[in-house]
């Protein structure tokens, strides 16, 4: 039966699509997804660094970073049901309020926060609070531990001290302070969008979900998005077409791919690779965002999770899970976070921490995507993280195939302005990990990096040890001016039937991790489509 929706993409954003539109039985709708199903073991919390380069991962990479000394930043990206909720490290945060605002100041009516409350909530069934911030009716669970590690308490303290207040919410009234992560765990198993909102509903008549199917491009016919045509083979394919529309959540970096070698792009980048231009949209890839961070770590007394890393305890622990005993996998590895302003003239945090108990310093070489090649000495880290970069990147392409991997050039600190304020809580960590609460938890100072550094020296590590937060963003941004792609319906300009519903729409980057906003991008989409008919 031919479908009315095709959804390409079953991550955090198009599973909640295809549950939403297939809810009432009348609409017939067809999920695809490149991945297949998430490996049993995904489940387990304490394993997602090593879902990083497994079949359940892109595994991209940026091209060299002029300024961060040539470096290729590793880019993991989720592939298979659920995308990146598959493999991410379970954080729950929707960033600040006004991030949202100013999206609709922008132009964008209807996606001020007080407009998307109702969808972050229709998604939530929190486990922690009970007031009108949070849901508790919907598929996904929020949970936050029973118990965390001692210096994760010591880190809270620390945090007060240096002027952080504690605040049990960041998802509440206010964000700004210092708090327990909130979680997509449940009974400490992983809970992706495909285990909330697709694996329960897998048997709806109306709904198909095809696993291994890479789509080649869509198709568009007298200025109308009319299916897609999906790889079935090395060089064989086959169409698809649709009644009503087709709705793009393949994410920030592989829903520009998707649209530039469907000829939705700038025709100077597109005919070169012999790409016929449907519609000229030179905004299609531009306006990359991603949060970065540096970190600073320290020797530690307390028993963590560098415990796990041999390959025996790693073993021993993965035992213990599967049989129901604690063990150091139950949970994500950040425990805790706190959200704070460079300078008093912020607007909202622009600065992030996430607290592990994990050591992960001392060595510029160790892989931070192979855990095996980190210390097994305990210790502690904080992560730097700045929210709101200034520096813009761009999505390109290399090929029409679009298994060939794009371009990535996300510029990172290519603004200077970032490495200044980057540099700002890169102190701010190395204040907080040296407070006197973390005393008796502190086997050694690690001085990584060197305490009373000049600003060169930090300049040098943050070049050294600069990774992203996995947030990539903003790339088919929505909006009104020649700058944009889709509008605030999240149609695509110019062009009938096809929608872009995934972290790519942000026009600018939310203060925090962005799993729970393209859950909510999701919810509105699939709102928004159902109340057109």
């Amino acid at each position: 039966m031919k479908p009315d929706h095709i959804v390409i993409g079953a991550g955090s954003s198009g599973a909640v699509v295809a549950n939403r539109l297939s809810a009432d039985g009348g609409a017939q709708v067809l999920l695809l997804e490149a991945g297949g199903k998430p490996h049993f073991l995904s489940h387990i919390p304490g394993w997602y660094s090593l879902l990083n380069r497994s079949r359940m991962d892109w595994a991209f990479w940026t091209e060299p970073l002029q300024h961060a000394g040539g470096r290729r930043v590793f880019i993991p990206r989720g592939r298979a049901l659920g995308g990146c909720s598959a493999t991410n490290a379970m954080a729950y945060v929707r960033g600040n309020a006004k991030d949202y605002d100013r999206w609709a100041e922008q132009g964008n009516s209807g996606w001020d926060f007080r407009s998307l409350l109702p969808y972050f909530k229709r998604s939530e069934n929190s486990h922690v609070f009970r007031d009108a911030f949070h849901g508790n009716e919907g598929e996904l669970h929020i949970t936050r531990r029973a118990r965390y590690s001692p210096p994760a308490y010591a880190f809270i303290e620390a945090c007060r001290e240096h002027g952080i207040p504690l605040n049990e919410d960041y998802n509440g009234e206010r964000q700004e302070g210092v708090s327990f992560l909130q979680y997509t765990i449940l009974d400490n198993k992983r809970q992706s969008t495909y285990d909330a909102f697709l694996k329960p509903i897998a048997a709806r008549s109306n709904l198909r979900i095809r696993t291994g199917a890479f789509v080649k491009r869509i198709l568009i016919e007298h200025d109308r998005a009319v299916g897609v045509e999906v790889f079935t083979g090395r060089d064989s394919t086959e169409r698809i077409l649709c009644n009503k529309e087709v709705i793009l959540c393949a994410g920030a970096i592989q829903s520009p791919q998707l649209l530039k070698v469907s000829g939705i792009g700038d025709r100077e980048e597109l005919e070169p690779l012999g790409i016929t231009t449907v519609r000229h949209l030179p905004a299609v890839g531009r306006n990359l965002q991603d949060h970065i961070w540096s970190g600073t770590s320290d020797h530690g007394t307390a028993t963590g999770l560098n415990h796990a890393i041999g390959k025996p305890q790693f073993v021993k622990h993965l035992v213990r899970h599967l049989r129901g005993k604690e063990s150091l996998l139950d949970n994500s590895i950040i425990e805790t976070t706190a959200f704070f302003r460079s300078t008093e003239q912020e607007v909202v945090p622009d600065l992030q921490f996430h607290f592990t108990p994990l050591h992960t310093g001392g060595d510029y070489n160790a892989d931070l995507y192979d855990p095996f090649t980190l210390p097994t000495t305990n210790g502690y880290t904080t992560l730097a993280i700045l929210l709101h970069p200034e520096s813009r990147g761009h999505i390109g392409l290399r090929s029409s195939d679009p298994r060939m991997a794009p371009i990535i050039q996300p510029n990172f600190l290519s603004h200077e302005r970032d490495l200044q304020r980057l540099i700002i809580g890169l102190r701010k960590a190395m204040d907080v990990m040296d407070s006197g609460h973390f005393a008796p938890f502190r086997a050694r100072p690690m001085n990584w990096p060197p305490r009373n550094a000049s600003d060169d020296v930090l300049k040098e590590h943050i070049h050294r040890t600069l990774e992203t937060l996995y947030h990539p963003v903003g790339t088919c941004r929505m909006g009104n001016g020649e700058n944009s792609v889709v509008n605030a319906e999240l149609q695509v300009h110019d062009l009938a039937g096809l929608r872009v519903a995934d972290a790519s729409i942000m026009p600018e980057i939310i203060s925090g991790n962005t799993n729970a906003a393209c859950i909510m991008i999701g919810e509105k989409v699939a709102d928004m489509i159902m109340r057109k008919g």
